[in-house]
C-alpha cells in the first residue's frame, strides 16, 4: 500500500510539473504573439514613413505594406509555436506543405497574386485613375494581393480580380491631363454648310474650358444617308471632359434650332389604304 501510495504522489508530482511547465510555456507563446505584433506594428509604421518620405506611389506602398505585414505575421506566429514544443524546421516545413496544398486548391487566387504583382510592377494604372478593365469600370480604391477594388460614378464599390484585369484590355482614361471630345452632329442636305461650321466653331471658341493647343477639329466627315455629318472633336482637360461634353450637345442643339438649321432624325411613312368591304363582299 505504502509503495502505490509512493507511485500516486510521484505521478502527481509529475502531472503538476508537466502542467506547470505547459502552463509556462503557453503563457510564452502568448506573450510572444502579443510583443511579436507590437512589433510588427511599430515595424510597420517605420516602413510606411520610408516609403512616404521616397515619395512611393500610393498604390505600390499599399501593396509592399502589405505584402511585408503578411510575412512578418506569418513569423511571429512560427515564432510563438515554438514555444509549445514545436521544432522550427517542422513548422516550417509543416507551412510549406500546407501552403503547397493551399495553392494546389486555389490556383485562382494564386493567379489573382501573380496578377497584382505585375499591375504593381508595371503599373498600367494607379490610385484614383479612372479605368476600364475586367468588364468594369471606376476610379482605382486600391489594389489588394488578389483584387483591385473600383469606385463607381454611382458610388458602387466594385471588386475585381487581379486576374481579370491583366487578361484583358486595360483602358485607363487619367493615362494623360488632357482628352479629346469626339462629337458626330448630323445637318440636313438642304442646310448650309459654310453656316453650321460656323456655328459650331463659335461654339468652341466661346467654351473657356477648350484648350487652344491641340487646335480643335470641326469638319465635314461624311455624306450619309440622311444627313451630312460634321465631327466636333475639341480637347479639354481631363477633368472637365464630361462637363463640357454635355454643356457642348445642349448648346449645339440650341443654337443650330436658332439658326433653322434642321438635325435630321430617323422617321418613317405609314401608308393606310382603305379597301371598299362592299366590293370585297360582291
Amino acid at each position: 500500500m505504502d509503495n502505490l501510495s509512493i507511485d500516486w504522489e510521484q505521478l502527481r508530482e509529475l502531472l503538476t510539473v508537466q502542467g506547470t511547465q505547459l502552463g509556462l510555456n503557453l503563457l510564452a507563446a502568448i506573450g510572444t504573439y502579443i510583443v511579436g505584433r507590437m512589433i510588427v506594428s511599430l515595424i510597420m509604421k517605420a516602413v510606411v514613413k520610408i516609403m512616404e518620405r521616397t515619395e512611393f506611389d500610393e498604390l505600390l506602398e499599399r501593396f509592399v505594406a502589405t505584402i511585408i505585414r503578411t510575412f512578418l505575421n506569418v513569423f511571429v506566429i512560427v515564432a510563438a509555436l515554438t514555444h509549445l514544443g514545436f521544432e522550427m524546421t517542422t513548422v516550417v516545413a509543416v507551412l510549406g506543405a500546407a501552403g503547397l496544398a493551399v495553392g494546389l486548391a486555389l490556383q485562382g487566387s494564386l493567379s489573382n497574386f501573380a496578377s497584382g504583382v505585375l499591375i504593381i510592377m508595371f503599373r498600367p494604372y494607379t490610385n484614383g485613375d479612372y479605368i476600364e478593365a475586367g468588364g468594369e469600370a471606376g476610379s482605382v480604391n486600391e489594389v489588394t494581393l488578389f483584387n483591385t477594388i473600383l469606385i463607381t460614378p454611382d458610388n458602387r464599390r466594385v471588386i475585381v480580380p487581379n486576374s481579370s484585369i491583366t487578361g484583358g484590355p486595360i483602358v485607363n482614361y487619367s493615362a494623360f491631363s488632357t482628352r479629346r471630345i469626339d462629337m458626330v452632329i448630323g445637318v440636313g442636305y438642304d442646310d448650309d454648310l459654310k453656316q453650321t461650321k460656323q456655328i459650331l466653331n463659335d461654339i468652341i471658341k466661346a467654351d473657356s474650358r477648350i484648350l487652344d493647343n491641340p487646335a480643335p477639329t470641326v469638319a465635314v466627315s461624311e455624306l450619309a444617308d440622311s444627313s451630312v455629318n460634321f465631327v466636333v472633336r475639341p480637347w479639354v482637360n481631363s477633368g472637365d471632359y464630361w462637363a463640357t461634353r454635355f454643356d457642348l450637345t445642349q448648346t449645339i442643339k440650341e443654337r443650330l434650332d436658332e439658326a433653322g438649321i434642321s438635325i435630321p432624325y430617323p422617321q418613317r411613312d405609314v401608308h393606310v389604304h382603305t379597301v371598299d368591304a362592299t366590293r370585297d363582299a360582291a
